[in-house]
């Protein structure tokens, strides 16, 4: 059986134990293809579908897998599912795929996907890391669609632009010019850029966490004082 709840789960994929604010794993595909929000998008769902993937296949052969080779069917699997999404990607999404280059091959060595398979779903049954394999790959891709969003605006002034890329020509229209005749901010594209602007994002996470902190600490003693004055206040019959 599992040792956390459903909630525990996907609260820890979405913000507590986020693969990119918190464990810092998949940076490096994460900073080079957050140029524009379409390429983030594109590499987040590579990502999270063989997140689930992984992790299913993980938890099915988790009894009869030994210990011996572990790691290596693990990784394996990985490889697997990857070949698969770069197919898929190949025959319907092409120049996105050209895009992305390398990176989606190298969702092989995402530490994320790997950190996974061993600490979660090979302990665990099939829904639970269902869960778990979602959860992180969407906490990951809203953390790739953020970036990619603060790194398009400053860096070329539109947003959604090429979605047509991923989406198709029902995307085509998508494109929001936020600043007219914007020559562009090349240092937010570069990863110079993408270096600080997971920077900022981290820092904004660890200001909110420490505020959640601080209220409940709060909430914490107020609680603990009303209770000491019903016991000292309240009448013996």
């Amino acid at each position: 059986m599992a040792n956390k709840s459903y909630q525990e789960i996907i609260t820890d994929g979405l913000w507590t134990n986020n693969p990119a604010l918190v464990q810092l794993l998949g940076l490096c595909p994460l900073l080079a293809v957050t140029g524009s929000v379409v390429n983030a998008l594109g590499l987040g769902l590579a990502t999270t579908l063989v997140l689930i993937g992984s992790n299913l296949s993980v938890s099915m052969i988790r009894h009869y897998v030994p210990d011996t080779v572990r790691l290596p069917a693990f990784v394996m699997i990985i490889a697997s599912f990857v070949t698969c999404i770069e197919l898929v990607s190949q025959a319907f999404t092409y120049d996105l795929y050209l895009s992305l280059g390398i990176f989606i091959p190298l969702i092989v060595t995402n530490c994320a996907i790997l950190g996974r398979a061993e600490a979660f779903a090979r302990k665990n049954p099939l829904t639970e890391s269902f869960i778990d394999g979602l959860m992180m790959g969407v906490g990951f891709t809203l953390v790739l669609l953020v970036l990619g969003a603060m790194r398009e605006i400053i860096g070329q002034g539109t947003l959604f632009s090429d979605m047509d890329l991923l989406l198709g020509p029902i995307a085509a229209g998508w494109k929001v010019t936020l600043i007219d005749d914007y020559r562009g901010f090349l240092f937010a594209i570069l990863p110079p850029g993408a270096f600080i602007g997971m920077g900022l994002l981290i820092a904004l996470k660890s200001i909110i966490d420490n505020r959640i902190k601080t209220y409940q600490d709060a909430h914490r003693d107020r609680s603990s004082v009303t209770d000491r004055r019903v016991r000292v206040t309240g009448e013996i019959k």
